[in-house]
């Protein structure tokens, strides 16, 4: 994952709308990070698909985030599961 880190960040940075990436919270950034990797990256033969993958990093969100971490973070993987689906 460390190897696309940057691609990654720029794909969170481009899809906030009115929120600055420097400002996320730690978890979220996280949540985003991997949910993101997961839906671009993974070379998993039995990755799910990306509404599964957009599910658990919800379930993450909604356990480790504040309580508007789960819908922020939806927002942003559905514009980029939008972008990235074949």
């Amino acid at each position: 994952m460390a190897n696309h880190l940057p691609q990654i960040d720029k794909l969170i940075e481009e899809n906030l709308q009115n929120w600055k990436f420097g400002r996320l919270a730690k978890v979220d950034l996280a949540v985003l990070r991997i949910a993101v990797f997961e839906l671009m990256f993974s070379d998993d033969p039995e990755k799910p698909d990306n509404a599964v993958s957009i599910n658990e990093a919800l379930e993450l969100a909604k356990k480790f985030g504040s309580k508007e971490s789960a819908q922020f973070i939806n927002g942003v993987l559905d514009s980029i599961a939008k972008k990235v689906e074949p």
